[in-house]
């Protein structure tokens, strides 16, 4: 007579329930965090295409900008730039780019996610290319740092 009392199996009835819902979840945590590391990529873009949009007239250098700045995919980043009347001025720089879901079975569940940031910056005025200089002569000081700089630089010696 079987005894239906017994306990003997339950753990691993439980576990079979339980494990494809905790799996699932597991794969949803994945996805949100891929769409939050796209989040910040997205805002460093924009931030990078602001500051080349603010110092270069360029139309088309906030756009390259942001699409070289961040491991984005060009074909689904939109990059727009706005306000930039001349020196003084804030130039707005927008960028959306959406995010494919596609973890497996999650993704089937969620549709495309497009995240946005802005940013603006102050139009800066046109300057000469920098070019670093090297200090006078009198200012080098072999084997050491010289007040002109915080790391070892080109004329210094080893």
């Amino acid at each position: 007579m079987p005894n239906y009392g017994s306990d003997r199996g339950q753990a691993a009835v439980e576990l079979a329930l339980a494990l494809p819902v905790i799996a699932l979840l597991l794969l949803a945590v994945v996805q949100v965090g891929l769409v939050v590391r796209a989040q910040v990529l997205v805002v460093h873009a924009a931030r990078e295409g602001a500051r080349a949009a603010a110092v270069d007239p360029d139309p088309a250098a906030a756009t390259a900008a942001a699409a070289a700045s961040a491991d984005l995919d060009p074909t689904r980043l939109t990059v727009t730039e706005t306000g930039r009347a001349g020196p003084g001025s804030q130039v707005t720089v927008a960028v959306a780019y959406r995010v494919v879901t596609d973890v497996p079975l999650v993704g089937a569940l969620m549709a495309d996610v497009t995240v946005h940031a802005e940013a603006t910056m102050r139009v800066e005025a046109a300057t000469e290319t920098y070019r670093a200089r090297s200090p006078p002569e009198d200012r080098k000081m072999p084997g050491r740092l010289s007040k002109w700089a915080v790391h070892r630089l080109p004329w210094q010696a080893a």
